[in-house]
């Protein structure tokens, strides 16, 4: 993707944590999708090679204001990106507005909540993440990359062999870091349980253990082997390919104990498998019983329960399957979010940068 000159960007995508992370995986698929609409860079370290992305020293243009706009914006994510937007604007004065997005869904640390009062406007990832936070905010729900996440155009089976999985089982996957707080042991519980009725699925278990919750997957192993299932629950590691791994599945499974949004069930969604998630984040705003069930987070026997039609009934599977890839590509298009964003944007720069100022210049979207 081609960059625009530096001098010519109107907005800012910090990105200052190298780990892959939700937000890492917001700004990777959103920021090309802007770009269609706007001169938009990324910042920071471990960025993919196609994102159009600045410099550090391209920061020293930004005490001149860009020759469209009154202002640029610094659109920040996480705590570690607002403090910076604050120096730049505040201290170094630089002609900057600042847009934070939250996907929290619990209480503000103090700290956290003095950043996000200094911010020019604030979006929040759903209705219950805007109700933890105490400045007028604008609702937007995540979209998906439809182009990247679809189904395998020869099938899941198909799907499967290119990774080297059994062709003639078919999986149910869990996706996400390996950690307790994302139900990955709920995940690896219900499938010993099941596993053994069901001599015709496998499980993926894909996604990264950090240094602290390496204890943790090690733990899960051993649980899996000791069950002498070894050979149908797989630990297939992160993955930046992940769509692959989604279309290789039949069935998804998003055990969150806490979620601030989670984009997992859309992503699943969208390559055509249904979910069974937990009614955390916005899971139960996305999926419906059409496509899928919610059940109580941190409960294994509701887990497995709504789980075990899925791999018994193939008809019932097929029919929430065809209605989940339906529903994606109705509600899910990353078009619709970054639309929405860029209107942010430019009542920021209509109002002179005062739209979070005032509850009467943010709307809340419904």
């Amino acid at each position: 993707m081609r960059l625009p000159a530096p001098g010519d960007i109107l907005v800012v995508a910090p990105n200052f944590k190298r780990r892959l992370s939700g937000v890492t995986s917001t700004i990777v698929q959103l920021v090309p999708e802007q770009a269609k609409r706007l001169p938009i860079a990324a910042l920071g370290p471990g960025l993919p090679a196609h994102l159009p992305k600045l410099r550090w020293r391209d920061l020293l243009r930004f005490w001149r204001k860009p020759p469209t706009k009154p202002f640029r914006i610094w659109h920040a994510r996480r705590n570690l990106e607002m403090l910076p937007g604050i120096l730049l604007r505040d201290v170094l004065r630089m002609p900057l507005r600042l847009v934070f997005t939250s996907a929290s869904q619990r209480r503000h640390t103090g700290y956290t909540r003095w950043l996000i009062r200094r911010m020019d406007a604030v979006i929040a990832t759903s209705a219950r993440s805007g109700a933890y936070l105490t400045v007028p905010h604008t609702v937007i729900h995540h979209g998906i990359d439809l182009a990247r996440f679809r189904p395998h155009p020869a099938g899941a089976a198909v799907a499967r062999a290119e990774l080297g999985l059994d062709p003639a089982k078919r999986a149910v996957g869990c996706f996400g870091r390996v950690r307790h707080q994302k139900g990955t042991d709920l995940f690896v519980d219900a499938m010993i349980a099941l596993l053994p009725r069901h001599p015709g699925w496998q499980a993926v278990v894909a996604g990264r253990a950090t240094a602290e919750h390496q204890g943790f997957e090690t733990a899960l192993k051993a649980k899996v082997a000791e069950a002498g299932l070894g050979d149908r629950i797989l630990f297939a590691g992160e993955h930046r390919d992940i769509e692959r791994w989604y279309r290789a599945l039949d069935l998804f499974v998003a055990p969150q104990r806490w979620e601030g949004f989670g984009l997992t069930p859309l992503e699943a969604m969208s390559c055509g498998v249904p979910v069974v998630a937990a009614d955390v984040g916005v899971f139960s705003d996305v999926v419906s019983a059409a496509c899928g069930t919610v059940v109580p987070p941190d409960d294994l026997p509701a887990l497995c329960e709504a789980i075990e039609p899925f791999l018994a009934d193939e008809p019932r599977r097929m029919d929430a399957a065809a209605r989940a890839l339906a529903k994606a590509q109705a509600e899910f298009a990353l078009a619709r979010e970054a639309d929405e964003i860029v209107a942010v944007y430019e009542r920021l720069w209509a109002d002179g940068g005062s739209a979070a100022k005032s509850s009467s210049t943010t709307g809340v979207r419904p």
